[in-house]
């Protein structure tokens, strides 16, 4: 009985999002205590998909706007790192980063100009229009290096305060970079900016009566979202030091997209809970000494998987607790619990 009132807090208490973002949160930060390499090296990289799912789920879970170029501006943060860094001296943080983050927001700009006066699937095409035209920019030209990518010869630093060049540097950089952004994205969606991007995600027709100009908080939105974006992708490049043209690929548009609905739309909560949940579940189905030679065909098991999770959660990952205690206590759970954007069952 205690677990099942324990679930029943967890699934109503208005406080359960909060408790749950500083467990999170607190859990990356003492993980680097009981972690080597390898799972210090794989957790930033999660945290950077954690990021760029965050920046997606801003335009689709945000704004009911289904975008299929992410990857696009992922990629350009990544590029601008590499391509504005020295050869000869570390680079300075405190202007290759910015650099990174404003060039991928501002063709982010530039593709929501123009794509945000399209609707349903023909946004969704020109979104992944644009982001084929600068996948194909940087894998036939000189400026992206070809197929074969760039390396990064010198990681940027901070004067004597911020060195990337050791992972649990790195780990920590990108854990802050999370924090940051996801406290960003949680006032941003509360403040009226917000609520007339949920506004506009319910019924667009409506805020266009009531005198709000929609394409302005949608150009706005795409941008912001861009810009996200281009902060996971130099995150990512710092990383690994190298970057290619598969950052660029729809491919990853749609992982991104399914991280999203996987964790569950609506809940920036939900955008982490999927990005983790989608790359630890593609590293355990890659795993030989787990599955052997089926590791080699582990797209199967991870989609099995995923659809598993999407028909008997539909609201996604996020609603879990409350589908635990519809289970065993049998009374009807939350659509998908508390909503990010203000938007709850029955409401508009």
């Amino acid at each position: 009985m205690a677990f099942l009132k324990w679930v029943d807090e967890m699934a109503h208490h208005k406080n359960s999002a909060l408790v749950f973002v500083t467990l999170f949160f607190v859990s990356l930060a003492i993980f680097p205590l009981f972690s080597g390499n390898f799972g210090i090296d794989l957790m930033s990289k999660i945290m950077i998909y954690a990021i760029l799912a965050l920046s997606l789920e801003l335009i689709v879970g945000g704004t009911g706007l289904v975008c299929f170029g992410q990857a696009a501006f992922f990629g350009i943060g990544a590029y601008i790192a590499v391509r504005a860094s020295s050869d000869t001296e570390p680079t300075s943080l405190l202007w290759l980063l910015p650099t990174a983050v404003i060039a991928a927001g501002f063709y982010a700009f530039v593709v929501g100009f123009l794509s945000l006066r399209t609707k349903g699937a023909y946004f969704i095409m020109v979104t992944l229009a644009f982001a084929q035209m600068a996948y194909f920019v940087v894998h036939d030209t000189p400026l992206g290096g070809g197929s074969d990518g760039i390396y990064l010869n010198l990681k940027p630093v901070l004067g004597d305060l911020i060195h990337l060049d050791s992972p649990i540097s790195m780990y920590f950089f990108t854990l802050a970079c999370l924090f940051l952004i996801f406290c960003f994205l949680a006032i941003l969606l509360r403040s009226r900016f917000g609520r007339a991007l949920a506004g506009i995600r319910v019924n667009e027709q409506r805020m266009l009566a009531t005198g709000f100009s929609t394409y302005t908080y949608k150009l706005a939105a795409f941008t912001i979202s861009g810009a996200i974006a281009g902060l996971a992708g130099f995150l990512f490049a710092i990383k690994d030091g190298f970057v290619n043209p598969e950052m660029m690929s729809w491919h990853l548009s749609g992982a991104v997209l399914v991280m999203i609905i996987l964790g569950g739309l609506g809940h920036l909560r939900g955008a982490l809970i999927g990005a983790f949940a989608f790359a630890l579940l593609q590293e355990f189905f890659k795993s030989e000494s787990v599955f052997g030679e089926f590791a080699k065909n582990w797209h199967l098991g991870l989609g099995l998987v995923i659809i598993a999770t999407v028909a008997l959660l539909p609201n996604g990952l996020v609603s879990l607790p409350g589908q635990i205690k519809a289970r065993l206590v049998g009374t009807q759970s939350d659509d998908a619990g508390l909503d990010e954007l203000g938007i709850t069952k029955g409401k508009s």
